[in-house]
């Protein structure tokens, strides 16, 4: 073939030096250590996922060379020497992309850390709640775990909780409550230092704290995501929040005034329901939903819409727990699972129907499940229209709650987003590049000299199907190939 001949005249001639990444120092020397054995993917086409998906400078026939857990050079073959000695493998016909990132997700259990890395998601935006519980830490192997915490506010599940000198000052009462500006400071300096990369502003804060937040994180260089219901949308978008989470909270920027007001004294009770049933009712058709849409393109935050917290709901969704990677998973671990057997969520109904004949309870479960699908489709058909502005997206799934899956459902993401109306290519760029412009998180989400080696050879061209993003033949994790098969028989 002709990619190995020109590989041939590569190993005759000199190694290239470890290449640097753009704008940033080179990578230390480690003379102690014996260098290791690069690794060269040959012959592939790298698919191109900048400029937010709008760019398709592929290039075919590529050369990729990886050294010490980060790609060192990208090329024709014509322009890149491979490394004496390197470990080649041949791509010849198939796709390269980089690792997928799940944006906002759990992971609770090593079986859910093999999931993702089976389904190619090699970094989560990690994050610990009462639906999806503490993250596991000590899953090896697992995907890269960027941590993700609470600010501003008392929350048993924060990063700092256990540490003793917060353990008090974290503490919920019957409800969160914001801390003060002086605590604020501290922990905002304190879950840094522990590695935090990314700060949620969550229901109960005010829009001058959401603001202050914003303004203090990015001096930080931390990353900060809304999930507003106290402080207006409107606020926190021109703020600069970086990122608004979950399709069912930021339509809440459109609701009046009036609406919105009770919201700061009462962000989980029945205001909240008024203004969560307006904006969800609000007629496609709409104005103010469409000046909303393009108030939001308009601004930096990019949207986050978790699309996969609602796919059961959804049509044409399918059982996920007949994937290859859901024998990994505990049904235990997810938050409100569907029905192994069947796909569908299941809907739990009051102790009093118990009473009722058999007909009357499916009546019951029935009507609980139409009107989650009514609600799951108005939200969508609001989404169409935000969608119409072109906001800046990025691709998360939400997982293990409502039926989603680690790793599954960060594909069932992508389809989402294709059916919303974004290309494949737009789709994958979600799920990887768009990271990097977004937060600055230059060390991911391209497969270029200086970053991490996280990659995927695909079969078949993801950007003519984003199915194709599925057809992994080889996982490469800071370097390493993963042995995908091996993970779905783990070690007792």
């Amino acid at each position: 073939m002709r990619f190995l001949r020109l590989l041939l005249v590569g190993v005759l001639g000199s190694v290239l030096a470890l290449g640097a990444a753009q704008g940033q120092a080179p990578f230390p020397a480690q003379p102690r250590t014996a260098p290791s054995i690069p690794l060269v993917l040959a012959g592939g086409t790298l698919i191109d996922v900048t400029d937010w998906g709008h760019s398709a400078k592929d290039l075919t026939d590529a050369i990729i060379v990886i050294r010490d857990g980060r790609i060192t050079d990208v090329g024709n073959p014509m322009a890149i020497t491979v490394p004496k000695g390197a470990r080649i493998i041949d791509c010849t016909g198939k796709f390269l992309i980089p690792g997928l990132i799940d944006g906002f997700a759990g992971m609770n259990s090593q079986g859910q850390a093999d999931a993702n890395l089976y389904m190619g998601v090699t970094t989560v935006i990690a994050a610990s709640d009462p639906r999806r519980g503490m993250v596991d830490f000590a899953a090896s192997p697992g995907p890269h775990l960027y941590l993700l915490d609470s600010v501003g506010t008392t929350d048993n599940w924060s990063l700092l909780a256990k540490h003793p000198e917060w353990a008090l000052k974290l503490r919920e009462g019957p409800r969160p409550t914001e801390l003060s500006p002086e605590d604020t400071v501290r922990q905002l300096s304190d879950t840094a230092r522990i590695g935090t990369r990314v700060l949620l502003l969550g229901h109960n804060l005010t829009a001058a704290n959401s603001q202050w937040i914003i303004a203090r994180a990015h001096q930080l260089g931390l990353v900060t995501y809304g999930e507003f219901v106290s402080t207006p949308y409107r606020v926190g978008v021109e703020a600069g929040v970086d990122s608004l989470l979950h399709m069912g909270r930021y339509e809440l920027g459109v609701i009046p005034d009036e609406l919105a007001q009770p919201l700061v004294e009462d962000p989980l009770g029945s205001a909240a329901s008024t203004a969560y049933d307006y904006s969800e009712r609000l007629p496609p058709t709409d104005p103010h939903l469409r000046a909303y849409a393009r108030f939001l393109a308009a601004h930096r935050s990019a949207l986050m819409p978790t699309f996969s917290l609602y796919y059961p709901q959804l049509p044409g969704h399918r059982n996920l727990w007949k994937e290859p990677a859901a024998a990994l998973l505990d049904p235990a671990r997810v938050y409100q699972h569907t029905d192994p057997a069947t796909g569908e969520m299941t809907y739990p109904l009051p102790p009093w129907t118990r009473r009722l004949p058999p007909l009357s309870q499916r009546w019951f479960e029935d009507s609980q499940r139409k009107k989650a699908d009514q609600s799951a489709m108005r939200l969508w058909h609001i989404n169409e229209v935000i969608f119409s502005a072109y906001p800046h997206y990025l691709a998360a799934s939400g997982a293990p709650v409502y039926g989603s899956l680690p790793g599954i459902s960060l594909h069932t993401e992508l389809e989402m987003f294709v059916r919303l109306g974004l290309s494949p290519r737009e789709a994958l760029a979600s799920a990887t590049n768009n990271y990097s412009l977004q937060f600055g998180w230059n060390e991911l989400g391209l497969i270029a000299p200086g970053r991490r080696a996280d990659l995927l050879v695909v079969d078949a061209d993801p950007t003519a199907n984003v199915w194709n993003a599925r057809r992994i033949s080889t996982l490469v994790m800071d370097g390493n190939v993963i042995d995908r098969e091996a993970l779905l028989s783990p070690k007792k």
